[in-house]
């Protein structure tokens, strides 16, 4: 009768509870709304600090091998704080040979198809002309643009954008406040990370009982080192890639290597699509300035992808996400509907992190049948 009793005062008190976040369900919404913006730099700073932990894990390793031999090993603390400097000081590297390098690269290619798009386009008209199609209006709008007018519309066009996410973020202080936060936020994880970790198995392990405590911490260690190889692998089989088709175009005299170098190292980090993207936009570039070497293009980025896949991908990535090409595509496509790239990236480990844990539960299942079947006999 007491079951029965708390039973139904439990589906009383549920219901009752229901209701008020039905009928409050605005209020709870906004209530929500602020507290993520309350939340949001620490949030933020936990997700620098994840994915800055990959180079950093690699740089302590690096500094661990290299100090095996001194009589007198640095201290934890210090290794970590020097691999923090180094990740940083790669980071901003790699910002200032982009910003620096690669930037004004991009804008002379894209000035130089500006121009061999108008220094063409004329004869392109009269192709169309003949098939009565009338490009009057075509050529007018086309002649009053200018390519550095182009420049100018996707720089501001960028600072829009980046105004627009910081405008976002900002709630009570300013968007760049709260990003500096995050940042410190992620330094300070970082630093302390191994007490982070330790702290929060003991926290774990304290409220919930131990085979479902070793459980939680099984399935967060793989997450962590399904995520830390796919990031790290993609990270270096991109820029190889990129480096490889640069390098590629420039020896046998294809146009616009930086831009397709570019293209394919941002492309890589989505498997099968990205490869697919980045040679069909280097395609079109070259069939609109340079038809005549649109084939040896394609042909040299296919003989690259084949190279890079069958020899280097396996020893970069090797099998750090384990999954069939088809559901990594099913991963990308569903990645890239909710969330857009980002999505594409982050679902493909994601993806094997359930495929992981359903073959777990898969042969926990099939084991417990078998000792079942062995027990009735």
């Amino acid at each position: 009768m007491e079951k029965k009793t708390k039973r139904t005062l439990f589906f009383i008190a549920s219901g009752v509870l229901l209701f008020a976040i039905l009928m409050n369900f605005g209020h709870i919404l906004r209530f929500f709304d602020a507290l993520l913006g309350i939340v949001f730099p620490v949030v933020l700073g936990f997700i620098i600090a994840f994915i800055l932990n990959v180079p950093m894990r690699g740089f302590e390793k690096l500094i661990t091998k290299l100090t095996a031999k001194f009589k007198r090993k640095p201290k934890d603390g210090l290794v970590r704080a020097i691999s923090l400097l180094l990740t940083i000081l790669v980071v901003l590297l790699v910002v200032f040979v982009i910003s620096a390098l690669l930037i004004p690269k991009l804008a002379d290619s894209i000035i130089g198809l500006f121009e061999l798009i108008r220094e063409r386009l004329p004869i392109w008209a009269e192709k169309l002309s003949e098939y009565n199609i009338n490009t009057e209006k075509l050529m007018e709008s086309f002649s009053d643009i200018e390519a550095q007018d182009i420049i100018n519309n996707l720089t501001s066009g960028a600072g829009v954008m980046l105004s627009s996410a910081f405008s976002v973020v900002t709630s009570t202080v300013s968007g760049i406040a709260k990003f500096f936060i995050s940042i410190i936020i992620a330094v300070y994880v970082l630093l302390s990370k191994k007490d982070l970790e330790r702290h929060s198995k003991r926290l774990v392990c304290a409220h919930i009982k131990e085979p479902v405590c070793k459980y939680v911490l099984k399935i967060s260690s793989m997450i962590n080192e399904t995520y830390t190889k796919f990031l790290s692998g993609q990270c270096v089989e991109a820029i190889i890639l990129g480096t490889l088709i640069f390098i590629s175009f420039r020896i046998f005299n294809i146009p616009y290597a930086e831009l397709t170098g570019l293209l394919t190292t941002v492309f890589a980090f989505v498997p099968y699509i990205g490869a697919f993207a980045s040679c069909a936009t280097g395609a079109f570039l070259l069939l609109i300035t340079a038809p005549e070497k649109v084939i040896i293009a394609i042909i040299v980025y296919i003989v690259v992808q084949f190279i890079e896949t069958q020899l280097i991908y396996p020893h970069v990535v090797g099998h750090s996400v384990g999954l069939s090409p088809l559901w990594t595509l099913v991963a990308v496509v569903l990645g890239g509907s909710l969330m857009g790239f980002i999505g594409m990236i982050f679902f493909i480990p994601l993806t094997s992190v359930v495929f992981t844990l359903i073959k777990l539960y898969t042969k926990h299942v099939e084991k417990k049948k078998t000792l079942e079947k062995q027990a009735e006999t």
